[in-house]
């Protein structure tokens, strides 16, 4: 990693380089934060730190990791504590699924899904919150989930890996609340991003037949509410009113709904 002698606040942000975490990344450059981004693809991490420094003129660069990996986690705490850097904005962005029937579907996926989903999210929280209340300031903001509200057919591993996010940082919360550090959860519905063809759901109902959020719109949502220290943010007016319904139907009623969604589409076929 060349010269990261920054000035000015970081906010390191994971999934950076594409989707809704790129769109994140945008949020904050232009903000004037510098960026540190991490994912799994050096080429990807360089065009988007080249990208971010030449049009907003911050500094930004890139760790390769693969937080799907035992100890990645770990092992990018460790790195960025080497080089002096504070972290003053945490985003814990990366995020996979796979779609099916959760009997059909590959064991090691899943378990590499929440490793992803949930203990790396939970160790760079644990980690990188440690330090924020210790110096009494800091953000975090989590990758939740329309889905975290509501079990999801065909999506139940990743479904309960964010209803897991969802409820983990709800309770981070009340515990931060004598301090001057806040979080964030951010709970997108389907948008417009890799993560249907990644969770082989690209030929379902939602993908095929729904409008899918953009995902610079979402991002938008998260980034205003951290900034105003908001525990929460359902993004898109749909969603809001799927999660007020949600509060409502009971859990079979619900889970029908979502099955509906994550059948095959017709049009696919």
């Amino acid at each position: 990693m060349e010269n990261k002698a920054y000035k000015g606040q970081i906010a390191l942000i994971t999934g950076g380089t594409s989707g809704i975490g790129l769109e994140l990344a945008r949020c904050f450059a232009k903000d004037g934060y510098n960026i540190i981004l991490v994912a799994r693809t050096q080429e990807d991490l360089e065009t988007v730190a080249q990208e971010l420094t030449a049009q907003y003129g911050v500094k930004a660069y890139g760790i390769a990791a693969d937080l799907m990996r035992q100890g990645a986690a770990e092992k990018l705490y460790e790195e960025i504590k080497l080089e002096g850097l504070q972290i003053d904005v945490l985003v814990n962005d990366a995020g996979q699924g796979v779609w099916g029937k959760f009997t059909e579907t590959d064991l090691q996926k899943e378990l590499d899904i929440i490793q992803l989903n949930i203990v790396a999210t939970v160790i760079l929280t644990k980690l990188f919150l440690k330090d924020m209340v210790a110096r009494n300031s800091g953000k975090v903001l989590q990758l939740a989930s329309t889905s975290s509200k509501a079990p999801t057919p065909l999506l139940a591993v990743y479904a309960g890996t964010k209803a897991f996010v969802y409820n983990f940082t709800q309770g981070l919360i009340n515990e931060l609340k004598d301090t001057n550090v806040t979080m964030t959860a951010l709970l997108p519905g389907p948008t417009e991003t890799d993560f249907f063809n990644k969770a082989g759901a690209e030929h379902t109902v939602v993908y095929q037949e729904k409008d899918l959020a953009d995902p610079a719109d979402v991002a938008k949502d998260g980034y205003e509410a951290l900034q105003k220290g908001e525990s929460k943010i359902v993004s898109g007016m749909k969603n809001k009113l799927q999660i007020t319904l949600g509060n409502i139907l009971p859990d079979e009623a619900l889970a029908e709904n979502y099955r509906k969604q994550m059948n095959p589409s017709k049009k696919d076929k």
